[in-house]
């Protein structure tokens, strides 16, 4: 809600030495989020004044049309000669009143005006757009043609009140009277300690059967409606400069006279109105709920099927406007346009003028639905005090009267829903408790009744609580009111005491060592959305059947190529890697730590839990029956250089062994071994993916998997050639551990290695090797490394050697060469007994 300064004073009176900026602080300090307070006209400095074009000569042989001109500017000049100006717009006519901006003068943004040759002709000044004096979109599309009463000569700042500030206020939801000048005074006067002068207090005339017909068929959606009539208005009347630059000021352009008066009115009481060409209705006005299968062409020009649930404003034709959010254009107000044989005027004359009061939620259905938010459907869905829709139709009137010379019938229709005011029932000392300072009942009595509520009562107070205040629905709402009316700086700063031996849990303190440890391997956490759609896991390569096509799908997606939570990490990293490689980053090294859901299909319908108690433990296990699985997962992606060449020697590209050490990694933080075995999976490349195998309870189970993207899924996807995955399960991880991660303890005595290398058939997987030369070498057996893998005539075909560096150490004594080579034929026999192997050489 944009509130300009000047506008403001008309509802208090403010010290006239008070800025925009200490109106902001007293409005921030009261709950108002004032986010920016802007300087109209700041820089602007005359001569800026008001002209009449007496000549227009048109510049031939230029690119586009040139105009000079000369204008008539009084004495503002010195001279009272007229002033000669080059324009190049072709808005306006011999005799039209111009703003011209004269040499000297500097208009916004630092912009100086002085006497210039262009185009063969010396120009001394500028005929002005509102553009080009800050105020914004005039509707003109050009030069701003003032009215033909405006005085020649006088000060233009002045007239089109170029100088201002103007506070932009995000409203809150529950904050909706705060759209209007109205609801932002209150505020500003109760801030200040100042009166407010109410505009919605007029006298308005009761309603009789005179009015204009109107029957209202659903009172829950619309509980009152008020109409009212004006004839005989001139068609030619425009919108007067004050109106126009408040309108503009508040951030909205103005269209015609009728409109322009509607705009203001709702701007400044913050009931949004409607007025109808009376000529182009047909019968009785009515508010019912639309039939399936209507249309309706809105006001911008848009045909729309409606729902049932779309409440809608109709005559006898059918529907002429969405309630709440936009009218039709069958009932559209009509410009004045002149007959070009007769020269009559003909456009609206008679209009009825639409103030009502809907209900908010289906306001904000039916604008989500039709995807139409408007001025009018921000306000409905916020709130609008339902009181004030009289007043606003009085004001409407008495605004056409005065300024298109029309008459108001003596017809007043309102159709009004029996209601009655929320009254509610707080201690007087309630506030205090929620604070947890000592207000007293005199000034929890004074700042409700600054909100504009009635309060009776001493130790119980009684609260009525005002027409304009819909979200004042519980005790804790008007505890709130006086909280942060005293101020909530006032309010005690008490720092919460954790209690003692309570942290980090160790699957909390796991994740931590987890991300830290792969951003100390070189990877860069990546933090996506938990959201994918089924197009990715087709790129991805994963078959009908696979367990990650079962998903859980939003109801209100933020994407509709998005609806489904995430069953896999890796979409979401492929997509940040192929971001960054597009944009120049080829050497990546992205990681994520995250849940994933997993729907088993035993989960049962969720319980509404109840929001006026605690709920209980049976009704907390019925929620949490509901949810899916939702085990946490590391992931990482890599492409590009692992590491980069240079001075130091050779580099290396990133490959599928770099996936695997990154489970290594993880599996290392949690105290586990990691096994790791070839396997198949989609995405990765059939002969370059490794699953990665832990112990559980003393059985086996696969947790992840690392390796090299299929080829087929690089190309769809887009990504960098080569490019390499690895995603494990955290807490099946976590479960293989023997407890919380130990310091190992250091020997002080010295190492002996001994290195070997075993002949094995081509099949057998290094990791079996592995584990066999670890269960034979012993408790000595400080480390195992393979360091080098062998195929050649020299170990024969469908053979290979694996060359493995064994360190021994003892934590008592030193080793002798006899204990070490012990220790490694021991290694050697076992290898060979489970897998085959021979000792090579």
């Amino acid at each position: 809600m944009r509130v300009p300064l000047s506008w403001l004073r008309e509802y208090v009176d403010l010290p006239a030495t008070e800025t925009g900026r200490d109106v902001q602080t007293k409005l921030v300090a009261v709950g108002l989020e004032v986010e920016t307070v802007e300087k109209l006209g700041e820089g602007l400095t005359g001569p800026l004044v008001v002209g009449q074009v007496l000549t227009i000569e048109e510049l031939e042989g230029f690119k586009k049309p040139i105009r000079f001109c000369t204008v008539d500017v009084g004495d503002a000049n010195g001279t009272g000669e007229p002033q000669e100006i080059v324009c190049g717009a072709r808005n306006f006519a011999v005799g039209d009143k111009v703003v011209v901006v004269l040499p000297g003068a500097v208009l916004p943004g630092d912009f100086k005006i002085a006497a210039r040759k262009t185009y063969g002709k010396k120009s001394h000044g500028m005929i002005c757009s509102g553009d080009e004096l800050g105020m914004g979109d005039d509707g003109s599309g050009g030069i701003i043609v003032l009215p033909p009463e405006t005085e020649v000569g006088a000060d233009a700042i002045e007239l089109l009140q170029l100088v201002d500030e103007v506070l932009d206020i995000a409203v809150t939801p529950d904050r909706g009277y705060c759209l209007s000048l109205r609801g932002v005074a209150r505020e500003t006067a109760t801030a200040y300690g100042l009166p407010l002068r109410d505009p919605a207090l007029l006298d308005v005339p009761p309603p009789n059967s005179g009015g204009y017909a109107v029957k209202v068929s659903d009172p829950i959606g619309c509980g009152r409606f008020t109409a009212r009539t004006v004839s005989g208005l001139d068609p030619e009347a425009r919108s007067p400069i004050w109106l126009q630059r408040r309108l503009q000021k508040a951030g909205m352009r103005p269209v015609s006279l009728a409109v322009d008066i509607t705009n203001y009115v709702m701007l400044e009481l913050g009931q949004p109105l409607h007025a109808y060409d009376r000529a182009t209705l047909q019968g009785p006005i009515g508010v019912r709920r639309a039939t399936g299968g209507e249309e309706i062409t809105t006001l911008d020009g848009v045909k729309r099927v409606l729902d049932t649930e779309d409440l809608v404003i109709t005559d006898d034709r059918g529907p002429i406007g969405l309630a709440g959010v936009m009218g039709g254009a069958n009932t559209e107000i009509a410009r004045g346009v002149s007959d070009p044989e007769t020269g009559e005027v003909r456009g609206t004359t008679d209009v009825v003028i639409e103030a009502a009061h809907f209900d908010a939620l289906s306001i904000a259905r039916t604008a989500r639905r039709h995807k139409l938010s408007s001025e009018a459907s921000r306000r409905f869905e916020r709130g609008v005090d339902p009181q004030a829709s009289s007043a606003a139709a009085q004001r409407t009137v008495d605004l056409l009267v005065l300024l298109a010379g029309g008459t108001a019938e003596p017809g007043v229709t309102e159709v009004v829903s029996p209601s009655a005011p929320r009254t509610l029932t707080i201690p007087a000392s309630h506030p205090d408790k929620v604070a947890g300072v000592t207000y007293g009942r005199e000034t929890v009595v004074r700042r409700l009744q600054q909100v504009g509520c009635d309060v009776y009562g001493q130790d119980e107070l009684v609260v009525t609580v005002p027409s304009w205040r819909p979200d004042l629905t519980d005790p804790n709402d008007l505890a709130e009111e006086v909280i942060r009316l005293e101020g909530y700086e006032n309010l005690p700063s008490t720092l919460p005491l954790p209690p003692a031996g309570r942290g980090l849990t160790e699957r909390q303190r796991l994740h931590r060592r987890v991300g830290r440890a792969l951003a100390g391997a070189g990877y860069a956490e990546a933090l996506n959305y938990p959201f994918m759609g089924a197009a990715v896991l087709d790129q991805l390569g994963i078959e009908p059947g696979d367990a990650r096509r079962r998903t859980v799908t939003l109801v209100n997606p933020l994407s509709d190529e998005e609806p489904d939570l995430r069953t896999t990490l890796i979409p979401g990293l492929l997509g940040a890697l192929r971001r960054n490689d597009g944009r120049g980053t080829h050497d990546l090294a992205l990681f994520e730590t995250g849940q994933v859901f997993l729907p088993t299909g035993a989960e049962k319908p969720a319980v509404r839990l109840p929001v006026d108690r605690r709920p209980t433990d049976a009704e907390i296990a019925q929620l949490n029956a509901a949810l899916p699985g939702q085990p946490r997962r590391a992931a990482v992606v890599l492409a590009g250089a692992r590491e980069q060449a240079g001075w130091w020697g050779k580099g290396h590209p990133a490959t599928w062994a770099d996936a695997v050490e990154a489970g290594r990694v993880v599996a290392r933080e949690a105290g586990v071994e990691l096994i790791v075995r070839q396997d198949q999976l989609a995405p990765w490349h059939p002969g370059r993916c490794a699953a990665l195998v832990v112990t559980v309870g003393g059985t086996e189970e696969v947790v992840g998997h690392a390796g090299e993207l299929h080829p087929r899924v690089i190309k769809a996807l887009g990504l960098p050639e080569r490019t390499c995955a690895m995603e494990i399960d955290l807490d099946r991880v976590e479960a293989a551990a023997d407890g919380p991660l130990r310091a190992p303890r250091i020997s002080s005595f010295p190492v002996a290695t001994q290195d070997v290398a075993l002949i094995v058939d081509t099949a057998v997987p290094a990791a079996a090797v592995e584990a066999a030369l670890r269960s034979g070498a012993g408790e000595l057996l400080e480390s195992l490394r393979l360091f080098d893998v062998f195929s050649g005539e020299q170990v024969g075909a469908g053979k290979k050697s694996l060359a493995y560096a064994l360190r021994f150490r003892a934590a008592d004594r030193t080793l002798t060469a006899e204990e070490a080579s012990a220790a490694r034929d021991a290694a050697v026999a076992s290898a060979a007994e489970h897998t085959g192997a021979v000792l090579r050489g």
